[in-house]
């Protein structure tokens, strides 16, 4: 079995301390990249301890990638209240600088789980991403065309059942966006992956290695 290094942190944020866990690469290698996993909605009981959240951030420190996970402001041990993704997107930004600040300038990876993929997206937009990954992302709840898709492989992972972040509404974004993202639909699949887990890391780390 792999060495797992998962690590608790906290760091400044624009609105008081937050709060994360930085997983090192298994095997306590060097990394040779960073990643930022961003978090289901605060206000619907969205955490850093989310399943999906969880497995993401264990995924890229499987392929060699430091990832950190962290609550958003108002979130658990978190300082500050919700700001209906704008103060989200600084939290995320801070939480980016952590990880250069910890590991150097290393290549960086974004991911995020539905309100947490807009929140990856937007922070991607002023930021330089070798890659996006985007689970189930709330396009019908926010708004996805304020931020353009960074210039880097983008993979987005959808259930076909899902009735939080309809199908229908993923599949014309990516249609709508160019160039468009790698879209992958996991038929019978609900919002949040249930039985999936294995299969979301299968094809989030295939991604990772083609990108």
């Amino acid at each position: 079995m792999a060495v797992r290094d998962e690590q608790p942190v906290e760091f400044d944020g624009p609105a008081g301390a937050l709060v994360g866990v930085v997983h090192g690469p298994d095997g306590g290698e060097k990394p040779r990249a960073v990643a930022v996993v961003c978090h289901p909605h605060p206000l619907h009981e969205g955490t850093m301890d989310n399943k999906v959240v969880h497995t993401l951030a264990r995924t890229f420190a499987a392929t060699g990638i430091a990832a950190l996970r962290f609550n958003f402001r108002g979130v658990g041990e978190s300082a500050g209240e919700y700001d209906d993704g704008n103060g989200e997107v600084d939290d995320a930004l801070a939480a980016i600088r952590l990880m250069h600040k910890r590991y150097g300038a290393l290549p960086l990876w974004l991911a995020g789980f539905s309100f947490g993929s807009y929140i990856a997206l937007r922070a991607a937009a002023t930021e330089d991403p070798v890659g996006l990954v985007l689970a189930a992302p709330a396009v019908s709840r926010f708004d996805f065309t304020q931020a353009t898709l960074p210039d880097c492989p983008v993979l987005v992972l959808q259930g076909d059942a899902d009735d939080v972040a309809p199908p229908d509404a993923v599949i014309a974004w990516v249609n709508d966006t160019f160039p468009s993202p790698e879209l992958v639909l996991l038929p019978g699949v609900g919002h949040f992956f249930h039985g999936q887990l294995t299969q979301v890391r299968e094809i989030v780390s295939e991604f990772i290695a083609d990108a």
